[in-house]
């Protein structure tokens, strides 16, 4: 990365270790790369980086798809994109080259651009910008996965009898702010009785249940189309106790 390159490069000039660069940044790190504080000008700075040209192909496809669609109403965006990609396998080499031309020559002025943003950082800056950089790529990470998740269909965690209980009243009280409703339900749900609890109490114990049942289910079928990297630790622990006895 032209970050890490660079940040490496000034603390290598200045002969100073990274943890004395932070000691005078004001912040403090929790690992792994999360800051209790950042200043607000690491979003601004962040945000000026110019972004990434687009690739050939999607150069291409963004300039195509207005037209595909205006011709195809009705067909589905999965469907047209398809259609574009195997019209571009097909694109002689020299059309292919004036989209790949483009491409490179704005690659080019976004290195510069780059170059010109990291020369304007103190090194503290460039420490800092690095990490947040960071933490967006794990955040974005996460995102990706979650999304996986739901198209594998992984079933939704049980339920507390108190989020039961909110998850009714906010169905219930339709005409006041979320804020307004949420602070009515804190109220009604602290003057419940044992007994009016217990209601919820039971109905999260039955959803305990079937959340247990659905990942048993879903983490067989993972297993046998080779996902044994969704699977949760102990029940991996498990089977493989259970292969060794046999």
């Amino acid at each position: 990365m032209a970050l890490l390159r660079s940040m490496w490069g000034v603390l290598s000039a200045l002969g100073r270790s990274g943890a004395e660069l932070c000691a005078g940044c004001g912040m403090r790190l929790r690992l792994p790369f999360s800051f209790v504080y950042i200043p607000k000008w690491f979003s601004s700075a962040l945000a000026s980086y110019p972004k990434k040209p687009l690739t050939s192909y999607l150069r291409f496809s963004k300039e195509q798809l207005p037209i595909y669609k205006a011709r195809n109403p009705d067909a589905k965006t999965t469907e047209l994109i398809k259609k574009i990609a195997e019209v571009w396998r097909d694109l002689p080499d020299s059309e292919k080259k004036i989209y790949e031309d483009a491409y490179r020559a704005d690659w080019q002025a976004y290195k510069e651009e780059v170059n010109r943003i990291q020369e304007q950082l103190t090194p503290s800056q460039v420490l800092s910008l690095e990490k947040e950089i960071i933490q967006k790529r794990l955040k974005k990470k996460s995102l990706i996965k979650k999304r996986e998740l739901t198209m594998l269909g992984k079933p939704k965690r049980p339920r507390s009898a108190y989020n039961i209980f909110v998850s009714e009243s906010f169905q219930e009280a339709k005409d006041s702010s979320s804020q307004a409703k949420l602070k009515s339900i804190n109220e009604n749900w602290k003057n419940l009785s044992s007994s009016e609890k217990q209601v919820y109490i039971q109905l999260a114990k039955d959803d305990k249940i079937r959340y247990y049942n659905e990942m048993k289910s879903w983490e067989e079928q993972m297993m046998e189309v080779g996902r044994d990297d969704l699977i949760r630790r102990y029940v991996k622990e498990q089977a493989k106790d259970d292969t060794e006895k046999f």
